[in-house]
C-alpha cells in the first residue's frame, strides 16, 4: 500500500493529536511538523521522530509532502491554507477554515484552480453516531424529520485574537444540521452575547429554518461548568438522541425505547483515514471546502441576526 506523505502545520493540543494519529494509520506517513513556536514544535518532532519546522514555507518546499493538515489559530487558517495550495498540496484545514467568509471563498476558489482537495475538519461528520442517525433519517425510519436540537456547552478560555463561540464551536452543529437536513437553511435567528469573556461572544442560541417547516436549534457556550455534546432529532414516527462523547444512541418510538449497541470509534482517526484515502485514490471528500464556506456564511448571518435582534434570510 502506498502511503501518503503528510505534514502537520500547528502543533498545539489538536495538532499534536493529529500528528500522533497520522503515525498510526496504515496509509499515511508523517513527514514533518511545523509551528512558529519552536518550544511547541520540537517536543512533538522529537517524540514522533520527524523533522520540525518553524517556517511553513520552508516545509512546503518538500516534494515528499503531498498533503498537509492545518491546526493553527482561526485567524491564521486561511493564510496557511493558501500557502499550501499555492505549493500544490492537498489540504485538511480545521474549522472554521477562515475567520471571514471572504477568506474562505478565496481558499475554495484557489483549491479549485489548483485542482487540489480542500477538506474542512468538521469532525462530527465522522462520529459513528451521527453517521447512523443520517442513515436512519435518509431511509425514512423515523418518519419525516421535523426538527433537530444540538447542545455544545462547556467552560473554555477566550482565545486571544481568535474567534467567538459561534465560529469556534457552534459551527460544528451548523454543519451537522446542513448534513442531516440535506439542505441549506432559509433563514437564521440568533441571540448571542458575552457574560465572562470580553472580546467575543461566549454564548449563542441559534434557530435555523429549513423548507417544509423544518427547524434546527443550536445552543453553544463557553460558560457551562461541565461538558455537554448532544443531538436530538425529532421525526414524525420516532425521536433519536445522541451523546457525541460516548456515541450512545437512544431511539424512542410510540411503543418502546431502544438503545442500540455500537463499538466506539475515534472520529479523528476516521476523518484522517478518509482524507488520505481520497487523496490517494482521486476521490472527493465527504466534507468539502464549499461545506466550510457555507457553514461560515451561516455563522456570520447568525452574528448579524444577534446584533440586529431580527431574523436574517439566507436565500
Amino acid at each position: 500500500m502506498r502511503k501518503l506523505g503528510v505534514a502537520v502545520i500547528g502543533t498545539g493540543f489538536w495538532g499534536g493529536r493529529v500528528s500522533e494519529r497520522l503515525t498510526q494509520l496504515p496509509n499515511t506517513e508523517l513527514i514533518a511538523v511545523c509551528d512558529m513556536n519552536k518550544e511547541k514544535v520540537q517536543p512533538v518532532a522529537e517524540k514522533l521522530g520527524v523533522r520540525g519546522y518553524t517556517d511553513s514555507l520552508e516545509l512546503l518546499r518538500r516534494k515528499d509532502v503531498e498533503a498537509v493538515t492545518i491546526s493553527v489559530w482561526s485567524t491564521n487558517l486561511a493564510a496557511e491554507s493558501l500557502k499550501a495550495l499555492r505549493a500544490g498540496k492537498h489540504v485538511l484545514v480545521e474549522k472554521p477554515m477562515a475567520s471571514t467568509v471572504q477568506q474562505a471563498r478565496k481558499t475554495v476558489n484557489l483549491a479549485k484552480r489548483k485542482k487540489r482537495l480542500l477538506m474542512v475538519g468538521f469532525i462530527e461528520r465522522f462520529n459513528p453516531g451521527v453517521q447512523h442517525i443520517k442513515e436512519t433519517v435518509d431511509k425514512g425510519e423515523i418518519g419525516t424529520i421535523v426538527s433537530a436540537t444540538a447542545r455544545r456547552v462547556s467552560q473554555w478560555p477566550e482565545r486571544v485574537g481568535d474567534v467567538g463561540v459561534l465560529k469556534d464551536t457552534a459551527i460544528h452543529d451548523i454543519d451537522v444540521m446542513r448534513y442531516l437536513f440535506a439542505a441549506d437553511p432559509l433563514a437564521v435567528y440568533a441571540k448571542a452575547g458575552n457574560l465572562r469573556h470580553t472580546r467575543f461572544e461566549d454564548y449563542a442560541q441559534i434557530m435555523l429554518t429549513f423548507s417544509r417547516g423544518r427547524t434546527a436549534f443550536i445552543e453553544s457556550n463557553w460558560l457551562t461548568p461541565y461538558k455537554v455534546r448532544s443531538l436530538i432529532v425529532t421525526g414524525s414516527e420516532a425521536i433519536m438522541s445522541l451523546n457525541y462523547l460516548t456515541q450512545e444512541i437512544t431511539i424512542e418510538t410510540k411503543g418502546q425505547t431502544l438503545t442500540p449497541r455500537y463499538e466506539w470509534t475515534e472520529p479523528l482517526r476516521l476523518e484522517l483515514q478518509h482524507f488520505a484515502d481520497c487523496v490517494l485514490n482521486g476521490r472527493e471528500t465527504v466534507v468539502s471546502g464549499l461545506d466550510g464556506l457555507r457553514a461560515l456564511q451561516i455563522a456570520e448571518a447568525a452574528l448579524k441576526s444577534a446584533k440586529k435582534c431580527s431574523a436574517v434570510r439566507l436565500r
